[in-house]
């Protein structure tokens, strides 16, 4: 039984024969199946939930830089868990090593870190750098973060172009605040030949996916009876 066989079981949703594989293989030192039983152990599927037992397996994957484990220990220590006190700056540790790994989501995790300050000195270019690379693999929430600071100019120079380029990446894939973000645009001719019916299409999509700012523009358009929504 190889790794991949393992990873097959999992996919087509055979968790008990899966399981039993990644323990053989994990008990043989394989990093994956080390942090796929870790995971099993954390979610409880096909065995009954077990926290010690989780981060047992992912420390053991950790040893060998396996990036999911590095990154799901950084979830933990981030948010806390029954074992584990929370610790911001572990968090943005392993999320780092996870980033440099290749893992997508844990370069959204630190650019975003990188971007509050949190667990880490503030870095807007740090954060930049780390919300293109998650975006090239087509993370959405890095494309409309990276938007932002392409917008106003924070940690690269100010480009309304690239930042239309990056709400509407986002955008089409149906991110409510980057359809916010694209409507502003093309309201404000920013980065884009002003054009109100476009912004008000896009403004109207983000409303209907109930974002904040969008909802309230629509409703002061529709009192002022200026649209019917």
């Amino acid at each position: 039984m190889t790794i991949q066989d393992a990873h097959k079981l999992y996919n087509e949703q055979k968790y008990e024969e899966a399981f039993v594989a990644y323990e053989k293989l994990a008990h043989e030192g394989n990093a994956d199946a080390q942090t796929s039983l870790g995971y099993m152990y954390q979610t409880g599927q096909a065995v009954d939930k077990n926290e010690a037992k989780a981060i047992e397996w992912y420390e053991k994957a950790i040893t060998q830089e396996q990036p999911y484990a590095l990154f799901n220990m950084g979830l933990m220590y981030a948010n806390s868990s029954e074992l584990i006190a929370q610790d911001i700056e572990k968090a943005h540790e392993l999320f780092l090593h996870a980033a440099v790994a290749g893992v997508d989501l844990a370069m959204y995790e630190v650019a975003l870190m990188f971007e509050q300050g949190a667990g880490c000195t503030q870095n807007y270019s740090e954060a930049a750098y780390w919300y293109e690379e998650a975006a090239k693999r087509g993370h959405k929430e890095a494309f409309n973060n990276l938007g932002v600071l392409y917008k106003e100019g924070r940690g690269v120079h100010q480009n309304f172009q690239r930042a239309f380029v990056c709400f509407s990446r986002a955008a089409e894939q149906g991110l409510s605040a980057a359809q916010y973000n694209l409507g502003m645009l093309y309201d404000r001719g920013e980065g884009v030949p002003q054009d109100h019916d476009k912004a008000l299409e896009w403004c109207r999509k983000a409303a209907f996916q109930g974002h904040a700012k969008a909802r309230e523009i629509i409703a002061g358009l529709q009192e002022q009876g200026k649209i019917l929504f």
